[in-house]
């Protein structure tokens, strides 16, 4: 199978924490980003995975290749000139993903979740339509994109409300999908959006189904959705009684703050960055 992880460029949402790296580079949860997903990506039986970049792709170049020694993957980059958006980018992989007729997954970079990439998969080849969009319920939807399903059909999406002033439903595009390479066919190579432009399009056809997200869920592109998404993360694995957490007898800090004092580079950095942001 194979999967394109879209990386984008500068990450200047989540400043300051890439400042001195690169946004998949960054750690969440004693993890870097980009590893949550190559690792659950290749539990899933992907074999080739794409990453859109268009910002400083050599500094990632090390750690990329430990990773498909790891979990004997191929790790493609495929570097863009200049941004092309969320749909753009799967036309210019597009010698890869459109190699043979199975389907491939697409994923923001931002997304933290339990990933679902193998019963996404099982579901996808039962409707057998064209794409399948994974979704999650949000207490708040007037502040997102809010999927619509077709009348008396529990997955097929009849289209998109950007955020509803009425209540339509609460299920919002979670940023994680599986499509058939026929749905290159549909985009052009130009910065242009998947949302915005390519769903739609599917939608129109009856093509477009969603599957639903179970557990937590966050985009952690900006510093405050980032600690959010860290103590969900932390909640999922004291659920799981994961062996990733330290043993609960283990000494720990009990009711003060703990200041780790950035040092090298990245507190060069930080400081003229909190200078120009009037940060004290």
């Amino acid at each position: 199978m194979k999967a394109l992880i879209l990386v984008g460029g500068f990450g200047t949402r989540l400043r300051p924490l890439t400042l001195t790296l690169p946004k998949p580079l960054v750690e969440f949860g004693n993890k870097r980003m980009i590893l949550h997903q190559v690792e659950a990506l290749a539990e899933a039986g992907v074999t080739d995975i794409v990453l859109a970049v268009n910002y400083r792709p050599e500094v990632m170049e090390k750690y990329l290749a430990e990773y498909e020694q790891r979990f004997n993957v191929k790790i493609t980059f495929s570097i863009e000139s200049e941004p092309l958006g969320t749909a753009g980018p799967l036309k210019l992989a597009e010698e890869i993903l459109g190699k043979d007729d199975a389907p491939f997954f697409v994923l923001n970079s931002d997304v933290i979740c339990e990933y679902p990439f193998a019963d996404l998969a099982a579901f996808h080849k039962k409707h057998g339509d064209e794409g399948t969009i994974v979704v999650t319920k949000v207490e708040e939807p007037s502040k997102y994109g809010v999927v619509v399903h077709k009348p008396n059909h529990p997955s097929r999406i009849d289209r998109f409300v950007e955020k509803p002033v009425e209540f339509v439903g609460n299920r919002i595009n979670a940023g994680i999908y599986i499509l058939n390479p026929s749905v290159l066919k549909r985009i052009d190579l130009r910065p242009t959006s998947i949302e915005q432009e390519t769903f739609p399009a599917i939608c129109a056809d009856g093509q477009l189904h969603s599957f639903d997200l179970e557990g937590f869920w966050m985009d952690v592109g900006q510093p405050k959705d980032f600690l959010s998404g860290t103590c969900l993360y932390l909640s999922s694995l004291t659920k799981k009684g994961s062996k990733l957490l330290t043993p609960p007898n283990t000494p720990y800090v009990h009711g003060g703050n703990v200041f780790d004092r950035p040092i090298g580079q990245n507190r060069q950095e930080l400081s003229h960055w909190s200078q120009r942001n009037n940060w004290s």
